[in-house]
């Protein structure tokens, strides 16, 4: 669309995109006062000073100017606005060339929501989420992260991840992992500690994840994290149960034996191989029944090994 002005704010020239986009024809707009017929009131200063400028010789470029149509539509219109000159040179006007960026405008309003709801996901999930850009310096930092951890995100943005916040022993794998991820190549539960601003430690499973640009470009990574803390917590108990259970049928005064479902030992204790004489590596994966019983007493001690793995347990 293009539209010339005389020096009274008069619309001169109104072209067919202008009459086809807008819904006006040449014929409704010529002589019309451009601001105060085809601009919406709220635009009106902004538009009139953008013209008097031109009218002073200093044109504008790229200038942003919404346009209401006939129908109530708006569209969005960059516009340069030339001064226009007389054959001595006198200024006598101002033309206005735009480009219809309405569907452009449309698009990344979309584009901006979208970013928006990812942001505040990401501020607002219940897993800390961290961002760093390709110099691994933290570009992201989320609530839960700022809870679990203790740092905030004014005390973290813009400082080195792994420099700062990851411990000596795991700088060089959380880096790798994060080096990776920058080259395209995600990693998905990767296990490392956090220490927290007191000094805690917190169990963190990672998942790494690569950024990019609106051109495909890498831009930096996302860390989505889990804190199985209490998990970790949880297992190494078990572990140091199972751990004793083993040194107290290994060390217990008196002898103790396992089989598993198909009667296979898998336990033979100290005792045992002290009054039996066969060691835990002659016993172990054998079946107990038909190497270590008596031939009489097998079918009886096969019962009550029978009976205990149907959940009949057996005394003396």
């Amino acid at each position: 669309p293009i539209f010339g002005v005389d020096m009274e704010g008069m619309v001169t020239e109104w072209n067919r995109k202008a009459a086809d986009m807008l819904g006006y024809t040449q014929d409704e707009t010529i002589g019309q006062a451009f601001v105060q017929n085809f601009i919406q009131p709220e635009d009106r200063k902004s538009v009139q000073v953008v013209l008097q400028r031109a009218m002073a010789g200093d044109e504008t470029a790229n200038y942003k100017l919404p346009l209401m149509s006939k129908h109530g539509n708006l569209y969005s219109v960059l516009l340069n606005a030339t001064t226009r000159r007389d054959s001595k040179g006198k200024i006598v006007g101002v033309v206005g060339v735009g480009q219809d960026i309405t569907e452009q405008d449309a698009a990344n309003a979309e584009s901006k929501r979208i970013a928006d709801d990812l942001m505040r996901l990401i501020e607002t999930a219940n897993a800390p989420i961290f961002g760093i850009d390709k110099q691994g310096r933290v570009t992201e930092w989320n609530v839960k992260a700022s809870n679990l951890l203790g740092f905030t995100k004014r005390e973290t943005i813009g400082r080195s991840l792994v420099d700062n916040f990851i411990t000596e022993e795991f700088k060089h794998s959380v880096n790798s992992v994060l080096r990776a991820a920058l080259a395209g190549k995600e990693t998905a539960n990767f296990e490392f500690p956090l220490f927290t601003k007191r000094g805690e430690r917190k169990a963190i499973l990672l998942n790494a994840t690569t950024r990019r640009g609106a051109d495909g470009e890498i831009t930096g990574v996302i860390g989505v994290g889990q804190d199985i803390t209490q998990i970790r917590e949880i297992t190494s108990d078990q572990e140091r149960i199972a751990d004793d259970l083993s040194r107290l049928i290994e060390t217990a005064n008196a002898p103790i034996f396992g089989v598993d479902l198909n009667g296979m030992v898998n336990e033979w204790n100290r005792k045992a191989a002290d009054m039996l004489g066969y060691t835990k590596g002659e016993t172990m994966g054998k079946n107990l029944v038909q190497n270590f019983i008596q031939p009489e007493n097998r079918d009886s001690v096969e019962s009550v090994l029978t009976s205990a793995m149907a959940g009949e347990e057996g005394a003396n």
